[in-house]
């Protein structure tokens, strides 16, 4: 059964990730288990999706959702998503790897990381992704629409950047009931 899903991934990959376009759907599973799809599982809300592609870029995701977790937590109006994609053999030790992640992630934010098997180089081409040991970061509004776009270390200025676009996304929805 993994074979054939793993090349349905290969076989229809995602479009280039375009500010003002919809996301492509990027399929995954949450560490609790469930199936997990983006941008659907996040609809209603804005979303900051955090992808990683080497054990390396963990560290510079790490950052970027900390510091977004301290200042938009609190906010219901506001969620993220950490997304380990992971190929090549390291496909084979699934079980292995998501157990790995279970124990190191606090069972409240489970349901906050989507690990991907397969697909991995669609991917890094689809969000341009340069250094594939940085975080490379999408913003989406609450339809799914991507609305910013970054791949690198943390930046305070990109931070700034990214803070404005979320306080713009939230308070025009609240402005528009």
């Amino acid at each position: 059964m993994l074979p054939l899903l793993l090349l349905a991934v290969s076989m229809n990959p995602p479009k280039t990730v375009t500010i003002g376009e919809p996301l492509s759907a990027l399929k995954g599973e949450f560490l609790t288990g469930k199936p997990a799809v983006l941008p659907d599982a996040a609809k209603g809300k804005v979303a900051l999706l955090a992808l990683g592609f080497t054990y390396a870029s963990r560290f510079p995701v790490e950052a970027w959702v900390g510091r977004f977790r301290k200042d938009f937590d609190h906010n219901p109006a506001v969620t993220f998503y950490e997304i380990p994609l992971i190929g090549g053999m390291a496909r084979m030790g699934k079980w292995f790897i998501d157990s790995g992640m279970r124990r190191g992630t606090p069972v409240a934010d489970r349901e906050n990381v989507i690990t991907v098997y397969g697909g991995v180089d669609a991917w890094k081409t689809a969000v341009d992704c340069k250094d594939p040991n940085q975080a490379c970061l999408l913003l989406l509004d609450q339809r799914g629409v991507v609305q910013w776009r970054y791949a690198g270390k943390f930046d305070d200025k990109m931070y700034a950047e990214l803070a404005e676009q979320v306080h713009r996304l939230t308070t025009r929805k609240s402005e528009s009931k």
